[in-house]
């Protein structure tokens, strides 16, 4: 969906026109067959409120919405304003027209606050229905353009750096929702060649052999179950100054996941194909960050496997030797995105011997268990670290919950033939993948662990995103980056 500036709307647009309104105020210049009729619906400006009513404008029949802003001085302001914008786009998506005309003034907004509203609009507008040949009329997607007038000064600057994040979470979204069959290491390398071209990332991918000749044992061991080939992707974005050290985000991409020899239940089995979205969320991120043309040295990496069963499949039982050196007994093959993990994360500590490590996975169903659907879970060796995520987090609405780590819980992981074991007992599921991560952590580099598994994907529809792939992880990386690496 497109978000133009115009001076004067055209025909399309002009046949819905929205506008946002704070709490207990009317635009003075709204007909007041309309202002009797918001108030006759109790409709107030109240954060999350939408009122469509019917004028008569040079002669023709229009459609007037207005959304609620809340109140100027509410604690929740920036939320507010994302609610919104994306109910407006929400409202008229399937309407039957292409083409809507936002009107901003009077709302008092700044630039900043125009471009978030912007973005919410936008991203409430991404839908994926590139399989779906049998919508009726009204279930299609109409709504291609929001034309924007009265904007305060500034707002095109700002929503062209919001625009770059809305790309990176769109593309996010893409790589999550294709199907397994469409999206797999290989395919996941090539989607993101083909979208960064030019953008002045630099791609590097390391093959299955070169992989082996790095000793990478663990995530070998995951993907040797699979026809297809695993692929570890960097995205390297140089921005800042020319000797610093990067920032390193690790993402668990894999594509699909039956959970190997250990298989999960059939039930529901078909939504691992978004057991890549700590991957989708890296890519996505580096996305944004270069288009967005940030000041900050930056490298992804994206460890890609398919874990799936069969004769050369890992069994219960192995041991594998990481690139590290240390070994681990396989418990379970289906607690594999540590696996993969670990051997992409010792391999960016070697090869760009980054500042700080971030990593992002869909990795414990004892998460959703947890947290639901609601938060991320984090883990960090950091206190810094943790409060610089936790904040942008909270600024884009990506919220994160820090959890405990401590030798205690290491101890659960003790294998009684290898350095250990890739799963602990039940309890504590979560924290003891972090202790298994944090092994791999080298000379005290600040790290955190991102445990999204419950945030990746919905069964309903959010502030932002509808019913599916949410996109979560771009925007706190993105935020992360601006709040504390660009100019420093």
């Amino acid at each position: 969906m497109k978000i133009q500036f115009v001076e004067a709307p055209s025909e399309a647009a002009s046949r819905i026109v929205a506008r946002v309104v704070n709490q207990d105020s009317t635009p003075p210049d709204l007909e007041p067959v309309l202002a009797q009729a918001a108030k006759a619906s109790r409709f107030t400006g109240k954060a999350g409120q939408l009122f469509e009513g019917f004028a008569e404008r040079d002669g023709k029949v229009v459609r007037v919405a207005l959304a609620g802003l809340g109140a100027p001085s509410a604690r929740d302001r920036a939320t507010a304003i994302e609610r919104a914008g994306a109910a407006i786009t929400a409202k008229y998506l399937a309407a039957g027209e292409s083409a809507l005309l936002l009107d901003l003034s009077g709302a008092g907004l700044s630039a900043e606050e125009a471009a978030s509203l912007l973005l919410a609009a936008r991203l409430r507008g991404w839908r994926h229905d590139s399989y779906r040949t049998k919508l009726s009329d009204e279930q299609k997607k109409s709504l291609q353009t929001v034309e924007v007038v009265g904007a305060p000064a500034g707002t095109d600057a700002a929503w062209a750096a919001q625009e770059a994040v809305a790309q990176g979470v769109e593309f996010t979204r893409e790589l999550v929702t294709e199907p397994a069959n469409v999206i797999y290491p290989e395919s996941f390398v090539e989607r993101c060649r083909e979208r960064m071209k030019d953008t002045g990332l630099e791609i590097r991918v390391l093959d299955e052999a070169e992989m082996r000749g790095l000793g990478m044992g663990a995530l070998l061991g995951v993907a040797q179950g699979s026809v297809r080939a695993p692929r570890i992707l960097a995205m390297v974005w140089n921005g800042g100054p020319q000797d610093g050290r990067p920032m390193a985000f690790v993402g668990k991409g894999v594509t699909f996941d039956t959970g190997g020899i250990s298989i999960k239940p059939a039930a529901g089995m078909e939504d691992m194909k978004w057991d890549m979205g700590g991957a989708g969320a890296v890519a996505g991120a580096m996305l944004a960050i270069a288009l967005g043309k940030l000041e900050a040295n930056v490298v992804g990496v994206c460890g890609l496997v398919e874990n799936m069963p069969g004769g050369k499949a890992q069994r219960p039982g192995d041991v594998v030797t990481t690139m590290s050196g240390q070994t681990v007994e396989v418990i379970n093959t289906d607690a594999e995105g540590r696996l993969v993990l670990c051997d992409a994360m010792t391999w960016v500590q070697k090869e760009y011997d980054p500042a700080a490590i971030v990593d992002l996975a869909t990795l414990t169903g004892a998460m959703i268990i947890a947290l639901g659907h609601e938060y991320a879970g984090m883990f960090c060796n950091d206190d810094d670290l943790a409060g610089q995520l936790d904040a942008a987090g909270a600024a884009v609405g990506d919220r994160l919950w820090r959890f405990p780590l401590g030798p205690a819980y290491d101890k659960m992981i003790e294998s009684p033939i290898a350095d250990m074991k890739n799963v602990g007992p039940r309890y504590g599921g979560s924290i003891t993948a972090a202790q298994f991560l944090q092994r791999y952590v080298e000379n005290g580099t600040p790290w955190a662990h991102l445990d999204i598994a419950g945030t990746v994907w919905t069964d309903k529809p959010g502030t932002t995103w509808d019913k599916g792939a949410s996109g979560f992880g771009v925007r706190l990386i993105d935020r992360y980056v601006k709040d504390n690496l660009v100019g420093k």
